[in-house]
């Protein structure tokens, strides 16, 4: 069973800087895409950033500039680091993937979602 674990959530003052990370553990042929998606509270969840299986990596327009996605292929880990932070980047920060299991289906995973709090 394929599972996504984050880390490296918590509450940073406006303008701080923190790192997310998602590891990708179980059996599988291997990591299609990957990507972070953030739900604030009362609104619908939206793509932050995204490292497609062919293309250039997607970021929202709201974090250009400011936040960055990475991957480890190694660690089958992916990154999200995120610089000047906003009171508006407060949300529940989730990973997911695209992964191709040993059967050659591709199925969507999704991490267990990491507070982020930007409060001074």
């Amino acid at each position: 069973q394929v599972q996504l674990v984050e880390s490296g959530g918590g509450l940073v003052q406006p303008g701080g800087s923190l790192r997310l990370s998602c590891a990708a553990s179980g059996s599988m042929f291997s990591i299609n895409a990957m990507g972070w998606y953030r739900q604030a509270p009362g609104k619908q969840r939206e793509l932050v950033a995204a490292i497609p299986s062919y293309g250039r990596i997607n970021y929202a327009d709201s974090v250009k500039g400011r936040f960055t996605i990475s991957r480890d292929n190694a660690k089958n880990t992916w990154y999200l680091q995120m610089n000047s932070l906003k009171p508006e980047d407060t949300a529940v920060y989730y990973c997911n993937a695209v992964i191709r299991g040993l059967d050659y289906a591709d199925r969507t995973y999704w991490g267990q979602g990491t507070q982020i709090t930007v409060s001074s």
